[in-house]
């Protein structure tokens, strides 16, 4: 049994591990609001984009001579999984769930005899992905030292990809990361990057009227720039939508946590009680004794 002395340290040891996690989820919280901002205001734009080179798009439908971005090399074989992580942990199963995503697409790829190949955006998922695909992965990005990402870190993150497929590396990329719901929901996502998967007319939406439009240069032109820009955009969407889930799941955790410590602190101090009450009652037995036996 733990002394007095023990279970005073180790209360004092919990409540300043309750006073950090506190401390933690309140700056988590601070950081939520503006993360949850950013991502909802790149949504829009996001889907837009794809809306419109979905309808440019339509002008190649059929046809032999698609950008190899829009139509794909014609190959299956070489995958590229690019897996955005957070560069932090302390956020439950955030970064996990994320990893668990891409591991379970690697492992079924390579049973259907295919090559993986893994390009890490953030610390943890390298770290959690190299324990049993070091040799698969390729690059990885570390923001670390960034406190806010934006368009620079995805355009880096956008040439990496675009390098490597055109030197032929890949024939599919597929980008996975944490759609952000609320600060208890953090979905883990994987979209298609190359070759652009452009959104489908949703079940039951009527169908809308073609209207002619003249596009100035054309639309072969149009598409050939915004298919790049789409891939840059989709990897900074996925990047501020990390960035929310990231502090939600931390908030929650850290939440937990606190509530933990409590608890922990409540059980070790009715134990000190308890011990030191017996500890009173004896010696009182030993005075009372003493003094019978003079």
């Amino acid at each position: 049994m733990a002394s007095l002395k023990d279970l005073k340290n180790r209360i004092d040891s919990v409540r300043s591990t309750q006073k950090i996690t506190k401390a933690m989820q309140m700056v988590a919280a601070a950081k939520l609001r503006r993360a949850q901002e950013a991502a909802e205001a790149a949504r829009p734009y996001a889907e837009r984009m794809g809306k419109v080179l979905a309808a440019l798009g339509a002008v190649y439908e059929g046809q032999e001579n698609a950008p190899v971005l829009l139509g794909g090399t014609g190959k299956d074989q070489v995958h590229l999984l690019v897996v955005a992580t957070g560069e932090r942990g302390l956020a439950g199963g955030f970064n996990s769930s994320i990893a668990r995503l891409a591991r379970e697409h690697a492992a079924k790829l390579i049973s259907q005899g295919k090559t993986v190949k893994i390009l890490t955006v953030g610390r943890k998922g390298h770290d959690i992905l190299r324990r049993q695909y070091a040799d698969n992965i390729v690059d990885t990005f570390n923001f670390r030292e960034i406190k806010r990402v934006g368009f620079v870190q995805a355009q880096q993150v956008t040439d990496k990809v675009l390098e490597m497929f055109n030197a032929g590396e890949f024939d599919v990329a597929t980008l996975y990361f944490a759609k952000f719901g609320s600060v208890i929901s953090q979905v883990p996502t994987a979209r298609q990057l190359i070759p652009a998967k452009l959104p489908a007319k949703a079940e039951g939406e009527a169908e809308v009227p073609a209207v002619p439009y003249e596009y100035e240069p054309s639309e072969e032109a149009i598409v050939e720039d915004l298919l790049p820009r789409n891939i840059a955009v989709q990897v900074l969407r996925a990047l501020l939508e990390n960035s929310a889930s990231f502090y939600g799941a931390q908030m929650s955790a850290m939440d937990n946590a606190t509530r933990n410590a409590g608890e922990m602190i409540g059980q070790l101090q009715l134990s000190y009680n308890r011990q030191r009450q017996a500890q009173i009652t004896k010696e009182l037995i030993e005075i009372i004794s003493g003094a019978e036996a003079l």
